[in-house]
């Protein structure tokens, strides 16, 4: 999803693997690692930068996989690129992995704040929008006052920064934030069911002049005004941004860390699990947790830190709990691209991301037998999406994300569907056509096997919650739990049939990430 967005908004940018990272691609060495027999493409050396990355993008997942995906050369290669003037962009688990922790090897420890827990585990299935209260006047932050506004662009680079590349890493591109964890994540642009070292965005030159018409970023000069100590509500309307799943900062005095956004209250389409808070009177709030003891409101998140920024080295980061790269989401995409153009010198083309319409994808694979594979995968795929919602197990959320009952594996079905539909987006490159024919009878087989088993595992679920009022141990509990980590794996590490899945459907879109998405163009 955060590749996407880079990429909607016109900026040079390329997934780079956790591997390459490890061995000095962001100070602008080359690979020497091989994927599939090929190659592995980096981004051209720039002749102003020496091909260092002027920003590495860091998306949501599992901080501390993230990390052990790096390894101890990878964490150190980032650190000496920030300390050399690399910037850092991490959302939810990339903004968790640049924080310090106790035990070193879980984080980059490049932020001197911590993560902290939620006082309930219910706090952390928090989704949606939140109205926010904004610092004003540091660097970093957000100026509601610049809007989008339709203009034929260029897409040039600012004069001084033309050799600034964007770096993202991989297993973002295609997925929905809060997924699955696995064991080995990706330390860049990885979502959290990354299982092996994936790529990182990184590139080095401007994009090409003549594109089309597009809103453009235009500045105000009242913003930035005087810093502020704390964030306060920047009247009449507070920003609204999105939430999926985060994570917590452990705040603490410390002023080489300031904070650019805190929550303030939930917006309309904020949920808590699978409840919408919209639709349960303040009342009923106050009645659950004196008869039950349990808090379901949100009052909790108030003045809690969401976005921060400070430096390390003579590199900047900023991180956010915030995922900023949510499709239509109009503050949101708005300072992302502020934060692109400030912290890559670059230009985007646009102040938004447009829909994600995952419900009804396009394809830009060829028509024919080479492309059946991966095109019956991705209707079973949504096949199985729409049974669980005919069961009342899932239900739609948004345009690029289903929702799903506390408990079900909602969270790692997103991930392969949306990279299933990223995979076919992109016009098949000859190194992912080639590396298609060797793995496509293994793919086949597994896509077959996983259809088939989590269509029984559904109604097995649904059988179960059916049964339970009157039957509760007529369906085995521990049957079923063998069954999804089968299919599913971990919740927190993934695993099984679907984790083989993603990693087949990551490589194709790694090797055709030069095609621009079908529904980008």
């Amino acid at each position: 999803m955060a590749w996407r967005a880079v990429r909607a908004m016109g900026l040079p940018c390329r997934l780079v693997k956790g591997q390459e990272i490890a061995q000095g691609v962001l100070l602008g060495k080359p690979p020497r690692s091989q994927a599939s027999g090929q190659s592995q493409r980096v981004a051209p050396a720039d002749k102003n930068s020496g091909g260092r990355a002027a920003l590495l993008l860091v998306p949501g997942g599992n901080a501390r996989l993230k990390a052990a995906g790096l390894g101890d050369a990878g964490r150190d290669a980032v650190r000496q690129w920030m300390e050399a003037g690399g910037n850092y962009l991490g959302f939810c688990g990339g903004a968790g992995l640049a924080l310090s922790h106790a035990a070193p090897q879980e984080g980059l420890g490049i932020c001197p704040w911590s993560r902290a827990a939620y006082p309930e585990r219910l706090h952390h299935l928090i989704s949606g929008h939140t109205r926010v209260r904004l610092l004003k006047g540091d660097e970093f932050s957000f100026c509601p006052q610049e809007r989008a506004e339709s203009s034929t662009t260029t897409n040039a680079p600012a004069a001084d920064s033309a050799s600034s590349p964007c770096g993202c890493s991989a297993r973002a591109a295609a997925s929905s934030p809060g997924g699955a964890s696995a064991a080995e994540a990706a330390p860049a642009f990885v979502p959290a069911s990354e299982t092996t070292p994936r790529a990182a965005l990184a590139s080095t030159s401007a994009p090409a002049s003549g594109t089309k018409s597009a809103p453009a970023l235009e500045k105000s000069s009242a913003c930035p005004s005087q810093r502020q100590n704390q964030p306060s509500m920047d009247p009449p309307h507070a920003p609204s941004l999105p939430v999926w799943w985060p994570g917590r900062f452990a705040a603490e005095e410390n002023p080489q860390v300031r904070v650019l956004a805190a929550y303030d209250a939930p917006d309309a389409d904020f949920w808590l699990a699978d409840l919408p808070l919209q639709s349960i009177p303040p009342h009923i709030f106050e009645q659950w947790q004196s008869l039950y003891g349990v808090n379901l409101s949100a009052d909790f998140l108030k003045g809690q830190p969401l976005v921060v920024s400070g430096e390390y080295g003579q590199g900047r980061y900023v991180l956010s709990y915030s995922h900023l790269e949510t499709p239509h989401s109009p503050d949101a995409n708005l300072w992302l691209a502020q934060l692109l153009q400030q912290l890559t010198g670059l230009e985007p083309s646009r102040a938004d991301v447009p829909l994600w319409q995952l419900r009804h994808p396009c394809h830009a694979w060829p028509e024919g037998s080479r492309s059946a594979a991966l095109l019956d995968a991705l209707r079973h795929m949504r096949g199985l999406l729409d049974l669980a919602v005919e069961h009342h197990l899932f239900f739609g959320r948004t345009h690029w994300l289903w929702g799903w009952r506390t408990g079900l594996p909602g969270a790692a079905c997103n991930n392969l569907h949306a990279a299933l539909c990223t995979a076919a987006s992109l016009a098949p490159s000859p190194a992912a056509l080639a590396y298609w024919q060797e793995v496509e009878p293994h793919f086949s087989k597994l896509a077959d096997l996983f259809a088939a088993g989590a269509e029984g595992y559904f109604l097995a679920c649904r059988l179960a919650e059916t049964l339970h009022p009157t039957l509760p141990d007529a369906v085995d509990r521990h049957g079923l739990d063998h069954q999804r980590q089968a299919l599913f794996g971990h919740p927190m590490s993934g695993g099984g049939l679907m984790e083989e899945l993603l990693d087949i459907t990551e490589e194709l879109i790694f090797l055709s990430q030069d095609a621009t998405p079908c529904d980008l163009q």
